[in-house]
């Protein structure tokens, strides 16, 4: 009769050990932030805009939109009107 308490006492504290889940950590390294630059479509190509520069609407000499790109600097404007 011992046995069998012993026995049953057994595999009733094994079963819910084994049908816990188990849950594992997975570690992802941190991902470094790069600078990543803008792409400008300008006149002469699509281009990175430099750091410090943003790109903005270019116009033609009459005033109406030029379809294209300009990098504004703060030396000056790059790759067409503003």
């Amino acid at each position: 009769m011992k046995v069998l308490l012993l026995a049953s006492l057994a595999i009733a504290l094994a079963v819910p050990a084994q049908a816990a889940p188990k849950h594992k950590r997975h570690y992802q390294p941190r991902q470094t932030q790069t600078y990543q630059p803008q792409i400008a479509c300008t006149d002469v190509g699509c281009l990175p805009v430099p750091r410090g520069c943003y790109p903005t609407g270019g116009r033609t000499l009459d005033g109406t939109p030029s379809g294209f790109d300009v990098m504004v600097c703060p030396n000056g404007v790059r790759y067409g009107n503003l």
